[in-house]
């Protein structure tokens, strides 16, 4: 299991639907992919999980990945949340 600490950074015209767009780029892989953000540990995979974090620029998260994928995903997902 691997995991990173992002500070989150999501591009303002993506703001109505970052969150569609995250589980799309999370199911994409086969590894288990969670995201800890203020207390809450949900499956990045889930649409319903992931609606219940507050991902807003300036959070901060950690992303943790298992599986044989794993670094991939942790990069994907870090970039997606932190590139803007």
């Amino acid at each position: 299991m691997k995991n990173c600490e992002v500070v989150v950074n999501i591009k303002e015209d993506r703001d109505a639907r970052p969150i569609a767009f995250l589980v799309q780029t999370a199911s994409q892989f086969e590894s288990k992919i969670y995201i800890d953000c203020e207390e809450k540990h949900v499956n990045a995979k889930s649409i319903m999980g992931m609606m219940t974090l507050t991902l807003t620029n300036g959070t901060r998260a950690v992303i943790s990945a298992d599986g044989e994928d794993e670094n991939e995903a942790l990069t994907k997902i870090e970039e997606f949340l932190t590139k803007g």
